[in-house]
C-alpha cells in the first residue's frame, strides 16, 4: 500500500478557516502499515492553543490535557504536549501543552516506538524513533528512559504481545531489561486495581491472550499481580521438568482462544488449572477455586467472567467423564452447573471444557464427544413437561423430586438407546 493510498486528507475534516497544522497519529498510522483495519483515529495538532480550537467549532473534552471532539466527525484532536514525572504512581505526571511543544517533542513521550508515528494529509510517514524499522523487525521496544516513569506501560507491552505475537512479534532486548528494572523498583505497586482488569480484558480479547501472561511473568510482573498465577508456572515447569514433559500451561488458553473470542471463556481456561490445581485432592481443588475468588475480588472482575471460572474450574473434570456418568450424574452435572436457568453460561462452560480437554488429552483432530452427549441430555431433559405436573397439583418440594425423577427417567433410556 503506498503513502498516496494511506491519505487521510486532513482538510476533508477540518472546520472552515485557517488550516490547523494535523497529523493522523498512534494506532491508525501503525495498524495502516501493518495492513490491519483501523478503528479509531487519533490527530494531533501542533501550534495551536485551546483557544484557537474552540474557535474552529472544536469542543473541548479533556480534563486532564487538552483533548477536543470535531464539530463534525466527532473524532479526537489532541494539542501537542510534554509530560514529566512530579510524583509516585503512573498519575503523577505534569502536563504542559503549548504551540511551541514539537511533533517531534510529542512523539518521544510515546510507549513504543510502532506508536510513535505521525502521518500527513499527504500521506508522509513521520518517524523520528525508527518505528518502521521496528515493525518490519516485528520489535517492541520503548521511545525513550521516560518509559520508566509510568508502569501502565508494563501492560500495554504484554498486551500489544498478546495482539501482536502471531505475527512474530517480541519484546526488544532492552525494553524487557527496563520492564524487569521497573518491577524490582516496586513502582508496579502503584497501578490500580481497575486499570490492571482494564488491560487484563483487553488482552483476553486479543489474538493470544496467553502472550499477555507469559510477558508479565518474564519481566516478574506476574508474581506481583497474580501470584496464583506465578505460582502454577512454577509447578507447572517444575513437575514437566521431573516428567520430562513438553512444558505449555497456557495449552487450555490456547486451544479456548482458538475456539472462541469469547473472553469469559478464556478467562476461564486460563484458570480452570487453579481448580485443578494439578493435583487430584479435593482439599487442593477447593483452594484452587478461593484463589479465583480472590483474584476476582481484588481486581472487581464482573460476574460474567469470575462466575464462568468458578464453574469451569469446580466441574470441568466432571464434564471429561461424561461418556461414562449415568443419568443421576449427567443430572446432577447440569443442576450443578445450573443449566436449566443459564444455558447462555452453560454452553461457554462446556467451550473451555472442549479446550482442556483437547489441550491435554492429544486428540485434537476428534470432536469433543462428551459436549455432544451432554448437549443431547440436556435436550432430553427438557422434554419433561413441568405444567403436566404442575397440573397434577404437585408445588414445592414434591413438584422438584417429581421434576427430577422424570427427567433423571428420561435420560436413562436415552442412554440405552443411545449409549
Amino acid at each position: 500500500m503506498s503513502n498516496a493510498d494511506r491519505k487521510f486528507k486532513c482538510e476533508e475534516y477540518r472546520p472552515k478557516g485557517d488550516f490547523l497544522d494535523i497529523y493522523l497519529v498512534g494506532g491508525a498510522v501503525r495498524d495502516q502499515l501493518l495492513a490491519h483495519p483501523i478503528k479509531e483515529r487519533d490527530y494531533l495538532v501542533v501550534g495551536a492553543t485551546p483557544e484557537q480550537m474552540l474557535q474552529k467549532g472544536f469542543r473541548l473534552v479533556g480534563n486532564d490535557f487538552p483533548v477536543f471532539l470535531h464539530p463534525i466527525t466527532h473524532e479526537e484532536y489532541a494539542l501537542a504536549r510534554t509530560e514529566r514525572k512530579i510524583g509516585p504512581g503512573y498519575k503523577g505526571f505534569s502536563c504542559y501543552a503549548a504551540p511551541d511543544v514539537t511533533l517531534e517533542a510529542d512523539l518521544q513521550r510515546r510507549d513504543l516506538t510502532i506508536n510513535a508515528m505521525a502521518q500527513t494529509s499527504q500521506g508522509e510517514i513521520i518517524d523520528p524513533y525508527h518505528g518502521q524499522a521496528d515493525l518490519a523487525h516485528r520489535l517492541l521496544r520503548h521511545v525513550s528512559p521516560a518509559f520508566a516513569e509510568d508502569p501502565v506501560r508494563i501492560l500495554r507491552v504484554a498486551r500489544f504481545m498478546a495482539r501482536l505475537a502471531p505475527l512474530g512479534f517480541h519484546v526488544a532486548t532492552e525494553t524487557m531489561q527496563l520492564m524487569q528494572t521497573m518491577v524490582q523498583s516496586g513502582d508496579i505497586t502503584a497501578l490500580v486495581p481497575e486499570r490492571v482488569w482494564r488491560e487484563f480484558s483487553l488482552a483476553l480479547a486479543a489474538p493470544a491472550p496467553q502472550a499477555f501472561i507469559k510477558t508479565l511473568s518474564t519481566c516478574g510482573a506476574l508474581a506481583i499481580l497474580f501470584p496464583m498465577l506465578q505460582e502454577h508456572i512454577t509447578v507447572f515447569n517444575r513437575i514437566a521438568n521431573k516428567n520430562k514433559a513438553e512444558k505449555n500451561c497456557f495449552a487450555t488458553l490456547e486451544k479456548a482462544a482458538a475456539l472462541t473470542d469469547d473472553p469469559t471463556v478464556r478467562f476461564a481456561a486460563l484458570l480452570c488449572y487453579l481448580g485443578k490445581g494439578l493435583w487430584p485432592s479435593t482439599a487442593m481443588n477447593e483452594a484452587g477455586i478461593l484463589s479465583i475468588k480472590q483474584l476476582c475480588r481484588r481486581y472487581g472482575i464482573p460476574h460474567a467472567y469470575s462466575a464462568l471460572a468458578i464453574l469451569t474450574a469446580r466441574y470441568h473434570l466432571l464434564c471429561h467423564r461424561a461418556l461414562e456418568l449415568d443419568a443421576n450424574t449427567l443430572l446432577s452435572l447440569l443442576e450443578k452447573t445450573d443449566a436449566f436457568r443459564r444455558f447462555y453460561r452453560f454452553e461457554r462452560f462446556l467451550i473451555a471444557c472442549e479446550a482442556d480437554f483437547h489441550a491435554h488429552s492429544g486428540l485434537h483432530a476428534k470432536p469433543y464427544l462428551q459436549k455432544e452427549k451432554i448437549l443431547s441430555v440436556f435436550s432430553v431433559s427438557n422434554t419433561v413437561a413441568i405444567t403436566a405436573l404442575v397440573e397434577q397439583g404437585l408445588t414445592g418440594e414434591l413438584l422438584g423430586k417429581k421434576l427430577r425423577e422424570q427427567r433423571c427417567e428420561a435420560i436413562a433410556h436415552f442412554i440405552a438407546a443411545r449409549f
